[in-house]
């Protein structure tokens, strides 16, 4: 697995300090984007929380995932959250080492008091002695968030810094991207009202059964105001993928004010990732799950498709620069802003996605504008099916002339040889990958090459008809 080693380098550790004046929360910021381009130590708040006890919690929910590795416990895993100014709130996410648990905690702008919120993306630092302060918080008196350097300090940024070294695999930044993506297709499947959100989550188990790395997936289906544990996935049903991985949500569990459930429509009795928001006074906590606690999201290969086209890669190249630091992006205003039909919009903002150019929001179900601290397209270049797929189509490995004029692409592949052959809109293989997902984690490499070399003779004919016309 390909890793770099990233740098935090913030001007001082994040604390939580009290004095005659009130208690402060102050956040130091890593290098980010913002409107201006990059900056060192960006600036997006410097206000009050109107809830400061369900905020502290809610921030250590996302360390908490951040810190963790729900697989595979044993190796390490820590990496500073993501926090994004959208001009009206603040959005901190995080992702699990072991790249299949999500969070995201939307400060809204009834959330926050007194200031306004600046644009753009940084990693912040929650370091121990932070995360030991803000559990011993206590009470609803003021608390002041400053979300980057303070006025006094701005000045004095040339000094020592705190560094924090950390692993970047490629599979997390493809996980991180690919499982804002995958939630696009959820829909509300079930909510609860305080006081059965409390229960239901209180009745989860905390640790896998057996005391394992990974637990198997349970099912639930609404019944009445609350969740009903079931078997198998009867209609209606929600996958509850690894139900130890929402343990974060214990944090806040007295702020809640009630729980929403998203997932996609059941697929037979396979599970499914889902998606579980918590919400809070001003906030809205959201835990999104893969489909099982040993099965990062980096794999999901959903959108291998839009990657390998020239047309997504520059449609979303010209929607990247129409972009303006938006809580809410409205796909029909960038198509008239573009001139590209919706379509083309929606697959250019799915491809940004995997670039983590992009969020999705599931309770607004709208994207929204950040860009990771990090070269996350890194992982779209090395993305291994991809790279895969190309290197097939490098080396004409794909005969599009099939067998005997049936339509069924032949690939080459090393010693052997697989059968592609579209169907319903999908293509096909005969090789191993295609036998055991059926299209459930995206297209196989063989897949992948053949829809490539497939748009390319499409565009060469039209090029060859073209001049032809011309010639004329």
């Amino acid at each position: 697995m390909t890793r770099t080693a990233h740098t935090f380098a913030y001007a001082r550790p994040s604390a939580l300090t009290s004095s005659g004046a009130g208690r402060a929360l102050g956040l130091e910021t890593a290098g980010g984007l913002t409107p201006v381009g990059p900056e060192a130590h960006p600036r997006f708040f410097a206000g009050f929380l109107s809830e400061p006890q369900a905020a502290a919690r809610a921030l250590l929910a996302v360390a908490d995932v951040a810190a963790a590795r729900y697989y595979r416990r044993t190796l390490r895993a820590s990496l500073d959250p993501v926090v994004t100014g959208n001009g009206d709130r603040l959005r901190f996410e995080s992702f699990s080492g072991c790249c299949g648990v999500y969070a995201r905690l939307d400060v809204l702008p009834e959330g926050l008091r007194g200031a306004d919120t600046g644009h753009g993306t940084t990693n912040v630092d929650v370091n121990h002695p932070l995360r030991a302060a803000l559990s011993r918080l206590t009470g609803n008196d003021p608390l002041h968030l400053r979300v980057g350097p303070d006025e006094m300090a701005v000045t004095t940024l040339d000094g020592p810094v705190v560094e924090k070294k950390v692993p970047l695999p490629d599979r997390w930044l493809r996980g991180f991207a690919e499982s804002q993506v995958a939630t696009t297709g959820f829909d509300l499947r079930a909510e609860l009202p305080a006081a059965e959100a409390v229960r239901f989550l209180r009745s989860l188990p905390r640790t896998a059964p057996g005391g394992g790395s990974a637990g198997g997936p349970m099912w639930v289906v609404p019944a009445g105001r609350t969740l009903r544990p079931t078997t198998r996935p009867v209609p209606g049903a929600v996958c509850l993928p690894g139900p130890e991985r929402l343990a974060a949500l214990q944090q806040v569990l007295r702020h809640a004010t009630g729980l929403r459930v998203y997932g996609p429509a059941p697929d037979g009795a396979l599970p499914t990732a889902s998606a579980w928001e918590l919400t809070l006074p001003g906030m809205r906590l959201t835990l999104t799950l893969s489909p099982e606690a040993d099965r990062g999201f980096s794999g999901e290969g959903g959108v291998l498709e839009a990657l390998a086209t020239d047309e997504a890669a520059a449609d979303a190249e010209l929607i990247s620069v129409l972009l303006a630091w938006e809580p809410r992006i409205d796909p029909a205003e960038l198509a008239e802003q573009s001139g590209l039909p919706v379509p083309r919009v929606r697959a250019a903002l799915a491809r940004l996605g995997t670039a983590g150019r992009v969020g999705y929001d599931i309770a607004d179900a709208a994207y929204f504008h950040r860009e990771l601290p990090y070269d996350a397209r890194r992982a779209e270049r090395h993305n291994p099916r991809l790279t895969a797929a190309r290197a097939l189509l490098d080396a004409g490995a794909v005969d599009l002339t099939g067998s005997g004029g049936t339509g069924t692409a032949v690939v080459t592949s090393g010693e052997r040889r697989y059968q592609v052959r579209e169907s319903g809109g999908a293509l096909g293989c005969t090789c191993q990958w295609w036998a055991d997902y059926r299209g459930r984690r995206g297209p196989c490499k063989h897949a992948l090459a053949t829809r490539m070399a497939q748009r390319a003779a499409a565009t060469n004919t039209l090029t060859t008809a073209a001049m032809t016309g011309a010639t004329r």
